[in-house]
């Protein structure tokens, strides 16, 4: 997200962040990612090595390769079902926000810049979490913005 919570512009992610997709392609690899319909149709097929879950309200969805739910409690309870131990809500904003509230850990990418946006992550409350690794990263040519990873975990939760 950038420094006004834009995490989107036009079905896109609007900069480009080398390091950022490499970071999200370690973390979520061999696990369940779950994302709205939306965004799945922005990044258009499954990702290679994860199984992808896809909340959508239209029954007649369909992506090949790609489990379709209609809620995100049916999207945690397929995975966990499968044995998941830590699923990936990959978008969108309003994916986010169903889910933020019920989340243990949260790993997130600050671009700091400002980005023309029309897509947004919600506001949480940052005092119920504790930073548990940052990691800067300096704009280059690979990164177009310069940028911090975090994880941080909710406080009082099992991680």
């Amino acid at each position: 997200m950038d420094e006004a919570r834009g995490i989107g512009r036009n079905g896109r992610i609007p900069w480009r962040l080398s390091s950022d997709m490499k970071r999200f392609r370690e973390l979520t690899m061999g696990h369940h990612i779950i994302v709205g319909r939306k965004t799945f149709e922005s990044i258009g097929r499954p990702l290679p090595g994860r199984q992808t879950i896809i909340i959508t309200r239209n029954p007649e969805f369909r992506a090949e390769g790609c489990s379709i739910v209609r809620s995100v409690d049916e999207a945690l309870n397929l995975a966990k079902s499968r044995g998941e131990s830590e699923a990936f809500i990959c978008g969108g904003s309003q994916i986010y926000a169903e889910t933020i509230g019920a989340a243990q850990r949260f790993y997130f990418t600050l671009v700091h810049a400002r980005v023309e946006s029309d897509a947004f992550f919600p506001e949480w409350d940052e005092s119920e979490w504790t930073g548990k690794s940052s990691t800067y990263h300096e704009a280059d040519d690979r990164d177009e913005y310069s940028s911090t990873f975090s994880l941080l975990e909710r406080e009082g939760r099992p991680g």
